[in-house]
């Protein structure tokens, strides 16, 4: 099953985002990176699902800016 084929059920998967594989610049400038999204579908015995995706900058600003909010508000884990 493709990731985000469940659309507007009522029980929609949730998936478990393992790691970004392969994180590299698509160009000179930098706006754009491509890599492999590898992710699971949570409670499932099936393989992991690898996708390939592009990810503009902006959205790896915002989203690093989050990172570091929650990891530095949560309890480090020991």
């Amino acid at each position: 099953m493709e990731p985000g084929s469940e659309r507007g059920g009522a029980a929609a998967a949730e998936w478990e985002m393992l790691t970004l594989r392969g994180l590299a610049m698509t160009d000179e400038t930098a706006s754009e990176f491509t890599g492999i999204l590898v992710i699971h579908r949570a409670g499932s015995p099936e393989a992991v699902e690898n996708v390939r995706v592009r990810v503009k900058r902006s959205v790896l600003e915002e989203m690093a800016g989050a990172v570091r909010h929650v990891l530095a508000r949560s309890t480090p884990y020991t």
